[in-house]
């Protein structure tokens, strides 16, 4: 199978974690006979840098033309100055999220084997780890509402129209259908109308298309309280916009490091935005200290997800896991445990490649 992939670094640690991510994905692509066509673009800061915006009509255009895009981190502290809508996250994420209708963000929540020691959260809580998705509608809702501000007051206005409460609702269950079969809604229908509407739709779709999959309905509020103190009993997390923000980065700090988690955003027709959940950290940029392996995950996403690749995207799962099991330890995972020994960013790379 051939498939075209917009390959697009961006600042910081971007280009170091994606090149490891390419080099696992050409020997899948060796291994069952896959061709992977690789076209790297400038975004983010790097693109201004070169061409004054931070996503360029070449590089949207290449986006267009392509299977999937695998995406490493924009920003950092060069750019932060500049107005609100010029600065590389919201300049360039934002238009690839809306461009590409990429309404679904699905973003993994997995507290490896013998990693621990690095979350917070106390060892009874997390005995056995624990994995569950954060599945964030991402389109919609205050952050794409009306806005304005006058003088003496400002507003944000939050809206969802019920197709589009509709289909992430329906993208959650099926997810749950291939998981442990449990969705959970997260909204504040106690008090914002819009979240009152929300819960409606996904009762409605769950009475009649999924009743063969468990639902439950938290408040906001009480969801990130029972995240930390209960986390093995969620599977998938259903939630708007905002939310999902503000869960997922939840989600992410209790699994221990933001260096090991993917992400996906998605359309109905499962072209994908893959990236990892982290940012570009300037501070370790160069220096062969980033964890690559949320970048290899989001690659392993993308195969199962938009390539509809399952096998492949597992052996890179399996090969991750195994090289932890091994002890292997990027700065960001490394407790000084016997038996870890702390690697680079370029031989964390080439162990994964080892084990596949």
């Amino acid at each position: 199978m051939k498939k075209k992939v917009a390959l697009l670094p961006g600042d910081g640690i971007g280009p170091e974690v994606c090149r490891e991510a390419v080099k696992v994905l050409d020997k899948i692509a060796d291994k069952y006979g896959h061709e992977f066509i690789f076209e790297e673009k400038k975004v983010g800061g790097a693109a201004i840098d070169e061409f004054g915006e931070p996503l360029p009509n070449d590089t949207l255009e290449t986006c267009q033309n392509s299977d999937a895009i695998l995406f490493g981190s924009v920003g950092g502290p060069k750019w932060d100055n500049l107005a609100p809508e010029k600065r590389p996250e919201v300049g360039s994420l934002l238009p690839l999220r809306k461009k590409f209708d990429l309404f679904v963000n699905l973003r993994p929540a997995r507290l490896f084997p013998n990693l621990e020691s690095t979350s917070p959260l106390k060892d009874k809580i997390i005995e056995g780890g624990f994995d569950f998705v954060v599945l964030r509608e991402l389109t919609g809702g205050i952050y794409f509402g009306k806005k304005g501000k006058e003088e003496g007051r400002a507003f944000d206005e939050m809206k969802y129209e019920r197709h589009e409460v509709e289909r992430i609702t329906r993208v959650a269950f099926e997810a749950a259908k291939k998981r442990k079969g449990k969705v959970t809604n997260v909204d504040k229908s106690n008090v914002l109308l819009t979240s009152v509407f929300w819960r409606e739709v996904v009762n409605e779709v769950h009475q009649a298309e999924y009743s063969d999959v468990e639902l439950e309905h938290l408040y906001i509020d009480n969801a990130t309280m029972q995240i930390l103190v209960r986390p093995k009993d969620f599977d998938v997390i259903l939630t708007s916009n905002m939310f999902g923000d503000i869960l997922s980065d939840e989600a992410a700090q209790i699994s221990g490091s933001l260096g090991n988690l993917p992400s996906a955003s998605l359309n109905e027709s499962n072209f994908g935005l893959f990236e990892p959940a982290g940012g570009s950290a300037p501070d370790i940029a160069g220096k062969d200290m980033a964890n690559p392996i949320a970048q290899i995950l989001s690659a392993s996403m993308m195969l199962k997800y938009s390539f509809s690749m399952d096998k492949e995207s597992e052996d890179i799962d399996q090969a991750i896991k195994k090289s932890l099991e091994s002890g292997f330890r990027t700065g960001d995972i490394f407790s000084g445990k016997e038996g870890e020994k702390k690697v680079g960013t370029q031989e964390m790379g080439k162990i994964i490649l080892e084990n596949i």
